[in-house]
């Protein structure tokens, strides 16, 4: 049985745990283990984590000596990780109990390197809302680039293929999935999951939230640009793509036709009829 390593990077969400520590041990899949590491928490999050991993070995916790934010941190999960399988997620939120099990059986029947599902929007109280609309069967090409959104979590790789890449950038504040998400499609096919296998938690300490969208516009521009660049695209659609990143405005217009009903059509065509 492949064994997973489920990664989890906290800064201040321990009284958020408990629910993500409960989906993890109710796992209909028997072969895992959870690497946690705490980037400086200013709250009770490390005692809070402690208190409920306590004498469950398959749990292995950490701590960052000083805040180095997301990107940092998700890099130190990987270097402690064990198993061939390995997939973030975050504290505040949490999976369906299937989600290994149905992740696992992707990887034994087909030949790919990752795997994505559909995502549950949640209140603050882990409530399900609705399915995130945005997620959809990708067409994987060296001009793909995640913009727009069309997948997220629930997010697993091999770590073979993770060691392949430079590894997730250390620098990154946000668009840290982003970037993990690019390197790993350029070493093989991806599979799309069509249900929810992951509860995505909506509050206001979240990373993703409004304050920060600004910020991570940007830095996914960024992601998006060392991306472009590191698999050799020097024009897009006819434009220049620039050799040293200047603003957001100008990544992102290169990739306007992407969003385009002839050019999503044409995906989708590909995606069908397997071209």
């Amino acid at each position: 049985m492949i064994k997973f390593s489920i990664l989890i990077a906290n800064y201040n969400n321990g009284k958020y745990f408990r629910d993500c520590y409960n989906s993890l041990i109710s796992q209909t899949y028997g072969n895992w283990e959870v690497i946690i590491v705490d980037d400086a928490s200013t709250d009770d999050s490390v005692e809070r984590i402690e208190g409920i991993i306590q004498n469950d070995s398959r749990f292995r916790m950490y701590r960052n000596a000083s805040n180095q934010g997301c990107g940092y941190t998700k890099r130190e999960c990987m270097k402690y990780a064990e198993g061939e399988l390995c997939a973030y997620l975050d504290p505040d939120d949490a999976l369906y109990p299937d989600a290994l099990e149905k992740t696992s059986d992707e990887f034994a029947k087909n030949d790919i390197t990752a795997t994505y599902s559909q995502m549950m929007l949640c209140d603050e109280n882990l409530n399900q809302d609705k399915i995130f609309g945005s997620t959809k069967q990708i067409y994987n090409s060296r001009y793909f680039f995640n913009c727009p959104t069309q997948f997220a979590h629930f997010f697993t790789f091999k770590k073979e293929t993770y060691l392949k890449t430079s590894g997730i950038n250390p620098l990154l504040k946000s668009a840290v999935d982003q970037d993990l998400y690019l390197k790993i499609l350029e070493h093989g096919s991806v599979k799309y999951i069509k249900e929810p296998l992951y509860l995505y938690r909506l509050h206001s300490n979240g990373i993703s939230q409004q304050s920060s969208k600004q910020g991570a516009k940007e830095s996914f521009a960024k992601v998006i640009h060392d991306t472009m660049k590191r698999r050799g695209i020097s024009k897009i659609n006819n434009k220049i793509v620039p050799d040293i990143y200047t603003n957001a405005q100008e990544i992102y217009e290169l990739l306007d036709y992407q969003t385009q009903k002839l050019h999503r059509l044409i995906n989708k065509v590909k995606v069908t009829f397997n071209i």
